[in-house]
């Protein structure tokens, strides 16, 4: 894949000393937060020091104060209340904050969580009839039921209050001159920040934040300190990372506080989990959440049931606790070998066809396990740098998921393609659809001949946020850098680059010898740093042999002053702990040897 890099634009040298001497933050600090659009001295200020009394008041929220008057007059009315959730990692917890939630407010409350298979994304009419038979007479729906306009009828025909809470683009209609209209559920109440109506000044919560604003309007109206609603904010921080919205704003402060909960956390099923993936002892970051215990937590609605999560992070008994994060780690070990073998047949097919041209990637693998069509998705995205929808036979049709790159609106897109789809849903990121399996041919052929991207936007972009000598590699830098955590969508690890640095060792590691180790000095410096690049051993031994010719390959590794090795080098620092000792490397990305 073709890589190109970017170095942001130098900022201005009086802006940058001026945050420096107010705040007192390092001047790489300070660049990086011009650069990335925050500014003024207030605003980096609460960008490094993330408090509660930075979040957002719920009320401004449409239809937030209807719907939680709809819950409290249930509540005071014994009326019997179902949560409908989701069976992704977002679904989980906002269902788990929902449910912590009215049961502290004294609701007779229950949820459910939709089976993926035999009930599929959102709302399900023959669901809401056995909702009805079982006496529920209160819906209310987390991360999902915006789009679902015919089962919130058929809840209100059967005499069902209904409020729907949901993050997902708002299904929309278009007139002749352009005008744009929201085609919303007719329910007693619908709370999304998207609605075009919504006063909100953040649009970028996902389901689990939004469950949290509302349980946040439960508590106020009832007299609950605020200290209880707290709580709740770890399960907000995991939904937030997992569900990859932008790690800005209101999100920020919910990951960063619910991060320091995280580490001390006394949810035992949490606790259970985070033991299970190994990192009892070790600090949990964000990142530790978007690849290990999100993970465990999505392996339940995928090969299982989700309430199994909810039933984790509901969990009082130590011993069940344990049990329950075994079995999730299992099931997700499992999803990873299923993955992983779908992956590269999926490759195959693509290389092997007419696919791989296309700028836009439509794949149809029948056989597949239809709860891995997204992570598919996204691998392709990330391996091809197109967007990748990803189609596998369900139960009554096809079913896909698709995974975009910044340049492509995919909800929008599809929405284009709607009179041959079943139904729709999704962000302009990702997006879940279905239709019948004629029709995928037609889908694929829609997309490209509507898709406006050029070359230049399907080249891999890698932006640098500022350049460095390896002499300002610093544990100081390191540990300034992570004041700007967590990281994220929306708030990327900084990434650096040095150019012209001399190689002087180079070491092949691991057990097949597959990874790198530069040993790097500035040219004419004394100082010498090491860089490492996992898996490039071969692409390193090709690199050398287009340039120096492959008889000269083992001699330059041993030595690369024969040939005076120059480097350019994409990283970011860190500290590497060995047998008690603490030195600074570079974690390189990527690497461009010097002509």
């Amino acid at each position: 894949m073709e890589k190109q890099w970017r170095l942001k634009q130098k900022t201005d040298f009086s802006q940058v000393s001026n945050i420096v001497e107010k705040l007192k933050v390092n001047k790489f600090i300070a660049s990086i937060m011009v650069k990335r659009g925050i500014t003024d001295t207030e605003s980096i200020s609460r960008f490094l020091e993330p408090r509660f009394k930075y979040l957002h008041s719920p009320k401004y929220m449409t239809d937030m104060d209807k719907g939680t008057d709809i819950i409290i007059d249930a509540i005071d009315e014994g009326k019997k209340i179902v949560i409908y959730g989701d069976y992704d990692c977002d679904g989980v917890t906002s269902t788990t904050i929902m449910y912590k939630g009215l049961l502290r407010c004294g609701a007779e409350v229950s949820y459910h969580i939709p089976d993926r298979i035999e009930e599929g994304y959102g709302m399900n009419s023959e669901t809401i009839e056995k909702l009805h038979r079982e006496g529920c007479q209160v819906i209310l729906t987390c991360d999902n039921g915006i789009s679902c306009v015919e089962q919130v009828r058929l809840a209100k025909s059967l005499g069902m209050k209904i409020v729907v809470t949901d993050h997902h683009e708002v299904p929309f209609i278009q007139d002749e001159e352009g005008n744009i209209t929201d085609v919303l559920p007719e329910a007693d109440g619908v709370i999304n920040p998207k609605r075009r109506d919504c006063k909100y000044p953040f649009k970028f919560l996902c389901g689990a934040g939004i469950a949290f604003k509302f349980v946040h309007t439960l508590y106020v109206k009832l007299g609950i300190e605020s200290k209880e609603l707290y709580e709740l904010i770890e399960l907000a921080a995991v939904g937030t990372v997992c569900d990859v919205v932008d790690l800005i704003d209101e999100n920020r402060v919910i990951v960063s506080m619910g991060l320091k909960m995280i580490n001390e956390t006394k949810n035992l099923g949490l606790k259970a989990l985070i033991n299970e993936i190994g990192y009892e002892k070790k600090r949990i970051r964000a990142g530790n959440i978007g690849f290990q215990i999100g993970p465990c937590i999505n392996a339940t609605g995928r090969l299982n049931n989700a309430s199994l999560s909810v039933e984790l992070l509901m969990c009082q008994d130590p011993i069940k606790a344990v049990e329950l994060a075994k079995e999730l780690r299992r099931l997700n070990q499992e999803r990873q070998g299923m993955t992983d073998e779908a992956l590269e047949e999926i490759i195959e097919q693509i290389e092997g066809s007419e696919l791989k041209k296309d700028k836009v990637l439509v794949v149809y693998k029948e056989e597949l396990h239809e709860s891995l069509a997204g992570i598919l998705a996204g691998r392709i995205r990330e391996r091809y740098n197109k967007p990748a929808y990803v189609i596998t036979n369900a139960k009554d049709n096809a079913k896909g998921s698709g995974r975009s790159i910044e340049e492509y609106d995919m909800f929008q897109e599809i929405s284009k393609c709607k009179d041959i789809l079943i139904g729709a849903g999704g962000h302009p990121m990702a997006a879940g659809f279905s239709l019948e399996e004629k029709n995928i041919s037609l889908f694929r052929k829609r997309l490209n001949n509507q898709c406006s991207l050029t070359e230049e936007d399907l080249i891999y972009k890698v932006d640098i946020d500022d350049s460095l000598e390896l002499a300002d590699i610093t544990f100081d830098l390191v540990k300034d850098l992570e004041r700007l955590e967590p990281f994220g969508k929306g708030n990327g690890e900084p990434k650096f680059m040095a150019e012209g640095v001399t190689v002087d060792r180079i070491f092949l590691m691991g057990q097949k010898q597959e990874h790198v180790k530069f040993s790097c000095r500035d040219a004419g410096a004394n100082l010498s740093i090491q860089g490492v690049k996992f898996y490039e051993a071969d692409l390193l031994k090709n690199l050398l042999s287009d340039i120096y010719g492959e008889d000269r390959v083992e001699l330059i590794i041993q030595n690369p002053g024969t040939v005076n090795l120059k480097i350019d080098l994409l990283f970011k620092p860190s500290v590497n702990e060995w047998n008690n000792v603490k030195t600074i490397q570079m974690q390189i990305i990527d690497y461009r040897i010097c002509q």
